[in-house]
């Protein structure tokens, strides 16, 4: 059954290219706000969700493959089931969430510092590029990959690259204790802090500030953990699985506006950004996020994050947009540009979602 679903993705292909007609990749469509808004009325949809299931998993050996249509509830249960987890704490933003669009956004959630990002987890990929062919990268076990890391190029490439079959991914045992700190703290005291206990051999599995609040998750032994409470000070918030999850799907106040929402990706130890709006914190201040009204000069905001050793994307908006991510200098483009020609010529995997020029 499985193969005829190939079957079909790649006769749709095959009459895509024949056309040069644009395909619009799709899962649970959780993820559809994000990136450049230039699909037509009239593209043909690829429904992702059609190709879903568990391929291969053995707890044993902490890889798991699956179906890139698979929903990320449905792997995330059968490794809870385990004692296991994604460690990298993707965002669904919906139930329907699949695992094939969390890779091609390539967002990691409040562990991200800790444990690493989406794509240090993938192993191996299965894919269908722009001329129908069936690819494999990688392997499904630790030992087996080899050769060019051609998987992690398709983490965070929206879809313009090829269309997800499968992914092979590590994954970790889940903690055995975790408890959520929150201390009262100037942003600048904040910042500080956190990056000072980010050098030491803390527990700290993620850490957010928002609204004069520093909160801190400690995972792992209970003793470890315990030790590390005793140390750092503050009080222990109940609730805090529940905190973390808000933050994670943008359930917490502070995303609740129709501001444009901004995602700036800087060092850690950038001292407090000064721009119109409000901010809240993650990573250790590595990443910030920003509400501002629509006027706030999108160049200003981009030099700023560059200059701080970054990027800055435009993560939601209610308008049309078209120059989400941050712009390319020459080399990297020409370097997208190469790969898009190798992976997909005719360019007809979803055009200008990630840059406008392919």
């Amino acid at each position: 059954m499985q193969q005829v679903i190939i079957d079909q993705y790649k006769a749709v292909i095959h009459t895509a290219s024949e056309n040069k007609s644009p395909l619009q990749i799709r899962g649970g469509g959780t993820k559809h706000f994000y990136g450049n808004s230039s699909f037509g009325q009239g593209d043909i949809v690829l429904d992702t969700t059609t190709y879903h299931g568990i391929i291969d998993y053995e707890p044993t050996e902490l890889v798991i493959t699956a179906c890139a249509g698979t929903r990320l509830t449905d792997l995330e249960s059968l490794l809870e089931q385990h004692g296991q987890m994604l460690a990298f704490e993707p965002s669904h933003f919906g139930a329907n969430a699949t695992l094939g669009g969390c890779m091609a956004t390539g967002l990691s959630g409040p562990r991200r510092a800790a444990a690493g990002a989406a794509r240090d987890y993938v192993l191996g990929m299965r894919l269908l590029d722009g001329k129908g062919r069936d690819l494999q990268f990688g392997g499904r076990v630790m030992k087996n990959v080899a050769g060019y890391d051609v998987s992690r190029l398709m983490v965070g490439a929206m879809g313009t690259l090829g269309m997800l079959l499968e992914v092979s991914l590590k994954v970790l045992p889940k903690p055995m204790v975790e408890i959520t700190l929150q201390m009262s703290m100037a942003e600048a005291a904040a910042i500080e802090k956190m990056n000072q206990w980010a050098g030491k051999p803390l527990p700290i599995s993620a850490t957010c500030y928002v609204e004069g609040m520093l909160f801190l998750r400690l995972s792992g032994a209970e003793s470890a953990v315990r030790a590390a409470q005793a140390k750092l000070g503050g009080e222990e918030l109940v609730g805090g699985m529940d905190f973390w999850q808000s933050v994670r799907e943008q359930w917490h106040d502070f995303f609740q506006s129709d501001k444009f929402l901004w995602r700036l990706s800087i060092k850690s130890t950038t001292v407090p950004i000064l721009l119109p709006g409000k901010q809240l914190l993650e990573w250790n201040g590595s990443l910030r996020w920003l509400l501002c009204d629509a006027s706030v000069d999108q160049e200003i905001i981009r030099k700023i994050a560059k200059d701080a050793g970054g990027h800055a994307t435009l993560f939601r908006s209610h308008e049309f947009r078209n120059a989400v991510f941050h712009p390319l200098d020459p080399v990297m483009m020409k370097i997208h540009r190469l790969l898009k020609k190798q992976f997909d010529p005719l360019k007809i995997f979803n055009p200008g979602r990630l840059y406008p020029e392919f």
